[in-house]
C-alpha cells in the first residue's frame, strides 16, 4: 500500500475515495472499505484512503478527546490488510481546520486526490463548522464529475458498530463484545523495551511493549495472546495500567508476562491479543503481596487457555 502526507500534492491517477479517521477498523469500516475495493476494481482504479493525523477531536479538546484504538501504524497495516491501495495522511491543523466544505471538496478531492467515485459514512461531515454533508458533495459530484455514494449504518446485535461502542465494550471489560464488533480480538502493538526489571526481581520477568504517548482504551488484569515470537502465539497474562504499587509517575504501561518463554525478546514487535478480563488495576501493601496477586493472575490465564480446545485460541 502506498502511503503519502499532505493535502496538496496532485495523485498519480483518479480514485475512488473514502475519508474517515477508521480507528480500530471494526466491523463497520470494513463493509465500507470492502464497498471501497470492490467499486475500485470495477472502474480499474486505485481504492484510496483519505484520513487524519491527529484526530480532529485531538485537535479541539484533546483533553477530551477519546482513547485511540490503533496507532496510525496499526491502522495502515489494517488498512492495507483490507486492501487498499493507497492512504493519503493529511495532518489536521489550524489551516485545514479553517478549509470551507467547498474548499475542501476543490482543493482536495478533486484537485489533490481527483476523486471518480466517493463513498462515505452516512454520518459524515466536514469543512469549517462541520457544513458539508452528503447533500452537498452530492451536487458536487454533479458537478466536477465524480460519484457519491454513502455507507448505511453497520449494525451488530442490534447496536451501531463504531470505534465509540468498542472503547465503551474495552471499558466495561466486554472484551467478547469489543471482539464482536471488530471482527477480531481487541489488540495492541508495540516494541519490547528495557523497562525496570521489577518483574524479574518477582520472579514474574515481563515483556514491556513500548506505548509512546498512546493512552489505552483499557485498564486491568488480562488473559492474552502474544504474536511476533514464533509461528505459534504465546500465552499469558498482561498488565494494562499505571502500576501503582511500583510508581506513582501516573504514566500507563503494558506489561506481558509469557508463559514458558525464557529467550530475550528486547527490539521484538509483539501484537498482544486480549482474551479475557481478570479484574482491575489494585494497588498492595507490599511487593510479597503483589508478588502472590501476580501468581494468582498466572493461574487464572493458564486455567483458561487449558479450559479451551487449541484450534480455537489461533
Amino acid at each position: 500500500m502506498l502511503v503519502s502526507r499532505g493535502d496538496a500534492e496532485r495523485a498519480p491517477t483518479a480514485s475512488v475515495l473514502t475519508i474517515g479517521n477508521f480507528d480500530g477498523i471494526h466491523l463497520g469500516h470494513q463493509a465500507l472499505l470492502r464497498l471501497l475495493t470492490t467499486k475500485a476494481q470495477s472502474l480499474g482504479l486505485p481504492a484510496v484512503v483519505l484520513t487524519f493525523e491527529p484526530h480532529p477531536r485531538e485537535y479541539f479538546a484533546p483533553a477530551q478527546a477519546p482513547a485511540r484504538l490503533a496507532s496510525l501504524r496499526e491502522k495502515l497495516l489494517l488498512l492495507d490488510a483490507a486492501g487498499v491501495d493507497a492512504t493519503r495522511i493529511v495532518r489536521f491543523n489550524a489551516r485545514l481546520a479553517a478549509f470551507t466544505a467547498e474548499q475542501f471538496i476543490e482543493d482536495v478531492l478533486v484537485n489533490s486526490l481527483r476523486v471518480r467515485h466517493l463513498i462515505i459514512g452516512d454520518d459524515f461531515r466536514f469543512g469549517a463548522g462541520r457544513k458539508g454533508d452528503f447533500a452537498m458533495l452530492q451536487a458536487a459530484g454533479e458537478k466536477y464529475g465524480f460519484g457519491v455514494e454513502a455507507m448505511p449504518t453497520h449494525a451488530d446485535a442490534g447496536e451501531r458498530v463504531s470505534s465509540s461502542a468498542v472503547r465503551a465494550a474495552l471499558a466495561a471489560g466486554q472484551l467478547d463484545r469489543a471482539a464482536s464488533l471488530l471482527g477480531r480480538p481487541y489488540s495492541i502493538a508495540g516494541r519490547v523495551v528495557h523497562g525496570d526489571k521489577i518483574g524479574r526481581t518477582l520472579g514474574f520477568p515481563t515483556a514491556n511493549i513500548q506505548l509512546k504517548h498512546r493512552r489505552p482504551p483499557l485498564a486491568g488484569i488480562y488473559t492474552v495472546n502474544v504474536e511476533g515470537l514464533g509461528d505459534a502465539p504465546v500465552h499469558g497474562v498482561a498488565s494494562v495500567g499505571v502500576r501503582p504499587t511500583i510508581t506513582a509517575h501516573g504514566r500507563p504501561t503494558l506489561e506481558v508476562h509469557l508463559f514458558d518463554w525464557h529467550a530475550d525478546c528486547y527490539g521484538a514487535h509483539l501484537r498482544v491479543h486480549f482474551l479475557a478480563k481478570q479484574r482491575d488495576e489494585e494497588k498492595y501493601d507490599s511487593l510479597d503481596a503483589l508478588t502472590a496477586q501476580i501468581a494468582r493472575d498466572a493461574d487464572i490465564a493458564r486455567a483458561w487457555f487449558a479450559d479451551r480446545a487449541p484450534e480455537t485460541l489461533r
